[in-house]
């Protein structure tokens, strides 16, 4: 999802818990840019794509034997991997209060300066690359595991160069956020959990503007699509015209994901002069023009549906109310524990962690929530794809259904997840359901208009 789910993680993990491993971690940057002659060489796939597919309809989202055990398989191992990755991190969060880590970072930086922001400077990338280093061998699994079902194909020399450079930019953003918290805490003990809410707003606003142009392409390679495949930037131009929207083929882009991973996606990203349409190039290979149009519709739809701005609303509202919770659970929690932790106060360097404790905790509690809401706008992009598509493919809702089963199939989707993990883990609706609504949302048939697009 690009709204809420992206600015409240961004806001809640990025900002207070996400310095450590992970929370920018982004695919690396890879290839070269693909000849004109392979554009050709593409449509000629396409063309071969199509008509395989065509003989080929879905009815229903289902996976052979071998496949369906497998994604049961590998979606069970990420269920019961995240819960874990969440207990150790609590874990961890806990030692590193009891082990008393924090202060003696907080005493060399005191004995070393003076100056508060140096201060920051030396306390906060020590802190958290304890964390990370910490929090290292579930990552390390996760992405064994992504490598061990076939999903994953980038060595581990890259990935722990991804992971290297995740941890760098993280040190940045974190001196600088740590710097104004305690500088806002120092100023007012009590209300400074909304200070700090209001002057993280602009900074993650800022760094959602400025990451699709300078921090993305750390990881990855971007190309302009028009140069790789011209005749999918003339398909998507329809699309664009269909829905009265303008995003020029300079705001269309291929990212070479092929060299990390098998798993087909596409993401709008950005806003203002930096907002685009990202396609990956595993989803050009593995899908037909068609279908591409319908996952291009769907991402488009975040945009016109106005999810980017309705979300970051969202998220800026629960950050509101679990930044206070987590305010008030840090005031509990030091009024019992400070002398035994060694942290003198919430204005000192050392209580970060217990901060970063409770807001850990709470943004897992409230994952119901912002999945929830994330399923909504995502449903509803499956809904404008499904509309602004209708006419301008022939069968647009099988080329969406099969779509759906291509995503299902390559990303091992779990063909039947129980509610507790739809709610609590899914940010996207279970794919049996977004292939049902393709192959049954007709509003043409019954003479009535579409919701979205008229």
């Amino acid at each position: 999802m690009v709204g809420a789910r992206f600015f409240f993680a961004g806001f809640l993990v990025l900002l207070l818990t996400g310095f450590s491993s992970g929370t920018l971690a982004a695919p690396r940057r890879s290839g070269s840019p693909a000849p004109q002659s392979q554009a050709s060489q593409q449509s000629q796939t396409r063309q071969t794509q199509a008509q395989q597919h065509t003989s080929k309809n879905v009815e229903a989202y289902t996976l052979p034997p071998d496949l369906y055990a497998k994604a049961v398989k590998y979606s069970r191992a990420q269920y019961i991997l995240y819960f874990v990755d969440f207990v150790w991190g609590v874990i961890v969060l806990l030692l590193i209060l009891h082990w008393r880590i924090a202060p003696k970072y907080r005493d060399w930086a005191e004995t070393t300066t003076k100056r508060r922001f140096l201060q920051a400077v030396i306390f906060t990338p020590i802190l958290l690359l304890t964390i990370a280093i910490f929090e290292l061998p579930t990552d390390i699994y996760g992405h064994w595991l992504s490598r061990s079902y076939g999903l994953s194909v980038q060595g581990w020399s890259s990935w722990a160069g991804d992971w290297a450079k995740s941890e760098i930019i993280s040190f940045v953003m974190g001196i600088i956020l740590v710097w104004i918290l305690y500088a806002v805490i120092r100023r007012s003990p009590r209300r400074w959990w909304f200070y700090f809410w209001l002057a993280a707003l602009p900074i993650l606003l800022f760094v959602t503007f400025l990451s699709p142009l300078v921090i993305d392409p750390m990881f990855n390679k971007f190309e302009p699509l028009q140069q790789t495949d011209p005749q999918l930037v003339t398909a998507l131009e329809e699309v664009v015209h269909r829905a009265g929207m303008h995003i020029p083929p300079e705001r269309m882009f291929l990212m070479k994901a092929s060299e990390k991973t098998k798993a087909v996606d596409a993401y709008v990203t950005g806003f203002g002069a930096s907002k685009r349409v990202v396609v990956w190039d595993t989803t050009i290979q593995k899908m037909t023009v068609p279908e591409t149009m319908f996952v291009f519709g769907h991402e488009m739809g975040h945009y016109v549906l106005g999810h980017i701005y309705k979300g970051m609303i969202f998220g800026a509202a629960l950050a509101f109310v679990l930044l206070y919770l987590g305010f008030r659970g840090m005031l509990w929690t030091l009024s019992r524990r400070s002398s035994a932790w060694g942290i003198r106060g919430t204005d000192d360097w050392a209580s970060l962690p217990v901060l970063l404790l409770w807001v850990t905790i709470l943004s897992f509690l409230a994952s119901p929530i912002t999945n929830t809401y994330s399923r909504h706008d995502e449903h509803q992009a499956d809904q404008y794809g499904l509309e602004v598509t209708h006419g301008l493919i022939p069968d647009s809702s099988q080329v969406a259904a099969r779509a759906f089963q291509i995503l299902g199939e390559v990303d091992l989707a779990d063909p039947h997840p129980n509610p507790f993990i739809k709610v609590w883990l899914l940010s996207h609706p279970p794919l049996a359901e977004r292939v049902k609504f393709a192959l049954t949302y007709d509003p043409w048939a019954q003479g009535k208009q579409p919701e979205f697009v008229k």
